[in-house]
Parts: C-alpha cells; structure tokens; sequence
C-alpha cells in the first residue's frame, strides 16, 4: 500500500470509481443475485474506501479490494437477512462452480463486466433506457447527475431507471453472456447504445452547450472496455475508432464565447493526434477480414477527416465513396444527408440542394434539426440569402441547444443583411 494525503486518496477512490466501478458490481451481483442490493454494497465499500485508504493507504490492487469489500458486505447483508434463497429471482442463473457463501474472490473475471454491459444494453429496453442503465450500473453515475445530463427531473430518471430494472426481471433475462446465436443482435444493441451514449455527448440534443463531454468521455471509456474484452471483433475495433478520431477534436469543436465552430474552422494542430493515430490503426484492422460493418465505414470516414492537413486538403472523392459504401448496408436517412455534405464538396453545392430537398419527404426526418441547417447552408452558399434565411428559421424552431440556437441566429442574420445588401443594390440590367 502506498500512503497520501486526503486529496491523494480522494483521486484514488474517484479513479477507482471510473475504472473499476463495473467489475466491482459484476462480481457482486454474483454473490447477491440482486441488482438493488449489489449497487448498495459497492457504494458502501467506496465509502468505506474513502476512511480505510485515508488511515493504512492506497492498496496496490484498488479492484480487488474493492471487490472483496462489497462482497463481503454483500454476504453480511444477505446473512443478516437470512433472505438468500429468496434473492435468487434477479439476474444470475446458477453456474457448477458458484458459491454462495465461500470467501470473497480477490478480483472479478473480466467476462463479468461484458455480462454486465450485456445485461444493460438488452434489446428488450428501449434505447432512452439502455443508456440510462448504463450510466447508472456500467458507469456508477449517479441518478442525479444522469438526469442532469438528460435534462429531466431525478424522480423522473429514477424511475426510468426502475422500470428498466423491472422489465429485465419481469422478462427472465439472466446475467451470461449470449449464446452464439444470440451474440450478432445483442452485440449491436451494445455498440448502438455506446455510439448513442457518445453522440449525445458529443454533441447535446438539448442545454446550454454544444458539448457534454464527460458523456462522451464515458463513452469512450465503455467502448475501451469492450475492446478489450472482444480484441477480434471488427465492428467493436470500429466503433473504438469512430470514438477516438472525433473525440480527438473535442477541444476545438467551440470558440470561446461557447459557439460551435465548424470543421473548416477548428485549429488542426490542436487535435489530440495520438488518438486519431490509434483510430487509424484500428480502423485498418476493422476494414480486414471481410466485408466492412458501418462502425468501421464510420470510422474510416471520420479518421480522413481528422488525417485531412486542412480542410482544403480532405479527400472528399474517398469519403463519398465510403458513404455510398455505408449507404448499402446501413440505409439511414441520416447518413443520406450526411452524404449530401460530401456530394456538395464533390459535386458543388446544386447537386447536394437536389438531394437534400429529396430527404425532405423522408419522414423519419421529419422533426430533425440538421436537414434545414444543411439545407440552408446549401442555399447560402449558391448565393440565395433569402431561401437560406427561411430554412435558418425551420432549423432554429427545432433546436433546443443554446449554443446551437445562437450560431443559427448569427447566420439568420447574416442572411438578413445580404438580402437588404441585394435590395439596395439591384442587378443594373
């Protein structure tokens, strides 16, 4: 063990807290087999670690003490109780080797952590509700600060929390892993869940700024974690790598006064180029082997992007050919208008107008505040201020992000003012 000051061993607890918080729990719902009580052990022995650390030091193996603290509660709780057989209800369907009672392991198999995220990310959730779960078990993020994040009320996430914890009971889902024939299904719902979780961070639906990147971040950290724990699956490579090369941008993806500040604009030699160097790496693992998944297509587009020197220099030709790629397997009307981008670099801003106008009768996008953004920035840019304005208008009555709400109100007027420009200067014939 090694000794510290409270702030030393403060930042122990919150390091071992983000790292280690989910094998900690996967352990211990083996030995409670209830969800409830398990995060209550956990939380107790982190509490506990605050006052054990502080008085002998940090121990060398933070996890595994950790790991024997919350079973040992858990085996005092459930011994107090005398309710064990009756906890068998939740989760955890008997294994040969299991032992109720035995004494702590010193540290949890990492499986139990992929079970865990499994066990979140269960199609039988729906999507609001698998990033909630993961938050709250996978992450160890407070309820409190999730329903910040999501800008709802805590009894309001409490609840959405519950309820997904009783629909996995109600539905009967153990905690394994899935079968083979089961893995494809629930290995997407993991790797949607983690993408969602970092897009909504990445960039906020909602809220007083472009980014949230401790959700993003936290994201980042569940996509290293799977990795490591599936190395050989390609689409898993490729979500990882889609992560780092736009993560890798985070710190100039707004100016000062909090605006988002475009692509073209973003100081390069500010980006994190250790991280765009190990998603490129990684995306040209996930692109072997077969025909690429769309994490991997993703990945490839976004690591041309954070490669380009500048945004003159990006191979716009590539990433075309790599959104039709994607466009063949993933028929997303999202990735359809993002397509329309590369197309307008490609093939001039008119070609683009023509096929952002078609998405328009797409009604999944109905509702979706960047079809008129793009749109609107189309029209700017072939000159037609005053269709521009219309469509900054129907892209500012959709936004609810501050930051973005004030970027589209500077467009909107810069529109304004060269229309006025444009009247008082009329074409001499």
């Amino acid at each position: 063990m090694t000794s510290g000051s409270d702030a030393s061993v403060r930042r122990a607890v919150e390091d071992a807290h983000r790292r280690e918080w989910a094998a900690v729990l996967a352990a211990t719902v083996r030995v409670t087999r209830d969800l409830d009580l398990a995060e209550e052990c956990v939380q107790d022995a982190y509490a506990a670690a605050l006052v054990e650390w502080a008085r002998g030091g940090v121990p060398d193996r933070p996890g595994a003490w950790l790991t024997t603290a919350a079973r040992h509660n858990a085996l005092d709780a459930l011994r107090r109780a005398r309710t064990l057989r009756s906890k068998l209800h939740l989760l955890i369907e008997p294994e040969p080797d299991s032992e109720p009672e035995s004494a702590p392991k010193p540290a949890p198999a990492p499986d139990d952590r992929l079970r865990l995220v499994f066990l979140c990310c269960h199609p039988a959730l729906a999507p609001a509700a698998q990033i909630a779960l993961t938050l709250r078990l996978v992450c160890g993020v407070p309820t409190p600060d999730i329903a910040r994040a999501f800008l709802v009320s805590e009894p309001t996430m409490a609840a959405r929390v519950t309820r997904a914890k009783k629909k996995l009971v109600a539905a009967g889902i153990p905690f394994r892993m899935p079968t083979p024939a089961e893995l494809p299904d629930r290995l997407d719902s993991v790797l949607t869940t983690i993408h969602l979780l970092f897009t909504t961070g990445h960039t906020a639906p909602a809220g007083p700024t472009v980014t949230k990147d401790d959700l993003a971040g936290r994201a980042l950290d569940l996509a290293r974690m799977l990795h490591g724990l599936l190395p050989d699956e390609r689409e898993v490579r490729g979500l990882l790598a889609l992560l780092l090369a736009n993560h890798a941008r985070r710190t100039t993806r707004t100016t000062e006064n909090g605006r988002p500040s475009l692509l073209a604009e973003q100081d390069r030699t500010a980006w994190d180029q250790e991280a765009i160097a190990e998603a490129h790496e990684l995306v040209l693992g996930a692109l072997r082997g077969g025909d690429p998944g769309r994490y991997a297509l993703q990945a490839a587009i976004a690591a041309l992007h954070a490669s380009a020197p500048t945004y003159a220099e990006t191979d716009w030709e590539q990433i075309l050919v790599l959104y039709d790629a994607l466009l063949a397997i993933w028929s997303s009307p999202v990735v359809a208008l993002n397509r329309a981008v590369a197309v307008a670099m490609v093939e001039g801003p008119a070609t683009a107008l023509a096929e952002v106008e078609a998405l328009e009768q797409d009604e999944r996008l109905a509702g979706y505040r960047y079809l008129p953004a793009v749109k609107a920035d189309l029209l700017r840019r072939l000159e037609r201020p005053a269709d521009a304005a219309v469509a900054y208008e129907r892209a500012l009555a959709l936004a609810d992000n501050d930051a973005e709400r004030a970027f589209l109100t500077d467009r909107l007027a810069q529109c304004g003012a060269a229309v006025r420009a444009a009247a008082c200067n009329p074409p001499q014939s």
